[in-house]
């Protein structure tokens, strides 16, 4: 991806926004709106669990065609054969993690600072998450950074960044303006009645 080629929409399905429904219904209706990359997140879930919930959703992904990485856990990614993980600042360090899954799975990092971004893309991250950008429901940790800081972002590093944390449809031309490669949200999709609809709205504004 290339930061001229159009916005791409990343859906973060989160199982604690699944409000009940069916996670692979979810994903299924998310991916007919047209969404082409999934990362999958469970950190209150068991490893068992979080396991025999991936799997089904990895053969649909695979059966779409759509990219499945799995937040946080090498060892889920590795065990339902999916495309990549995404790490945060605590987990596996990227050398370990990159060691386990191999030159040819993805590996995404979150970053908060400039620092982080230049350590991540140096390590042979394959693309950074940045944020929050907005204040999240599902990022309450830390403030946000806001787009300006995006911009700097986007002028410090060459791999692809994604942007995170409390973006819409109302703010989301404003992401756009930093020039990132993705949006990643989760509740702007999760939260909504009908998710392919929200998933649909969101991609149509990303590639306007």
């Amino acid at each position: 991806m290339k930061p001229s080629a159009p916005t791409h929409l990343y859906l973060i399905l989160d199982h604690d926004l699944l409000a009940g429904r069916s996670l692979v219904d979810v994903a299924a209706a998310a991916i007919s709106g047209g969404v082409k990359h999934i990362q999958y997140r469970a950190k209150n879930l068991s490893k068992r669990d979080a396991y025999f919930n991936a799997l089904p959703l990895k053969a649909l992904a695979h059966r779409s065609g759509v990219t499945l990485v799995i937040n946080d856990r090498v060892d889920l990614a590795m065990a339902v054969d999916a495309d990549g993980v995404h790490l945060g600042q605590e987990d596996l360090p990227l050398s370990a993690a990159r060691a386990l899954l191999g030159p040819k799975r993805i590996i995404g990092i979150s970053v908060h600072t400039l620092e982080q971004a230049r350590e991540a893309e140096a390590g042979g991250a394959d693309y950074l998450g940045i944020g929050p950008v907005f204040s999240s429901t599902t990022k309450q940790a830390r403030p946000p950074l806001g787009c300006e800081l995006l911009k700097q972002f986007r002028r410090e590093v060459r791999i692809p960044i994604m942007a995170i944390g409390g973006i819409s449809a109302t703010n989301v031309r404003q992401v756009m303006a930093a020039k990132v490669d993705g949006v990643a949200v989760a509740s702007a999709v999760l939260s909504q009645p009908d998710v392919a609809a929200a998933t649909a709205e969101l991609i149509a504004i990303l590639h306007s």
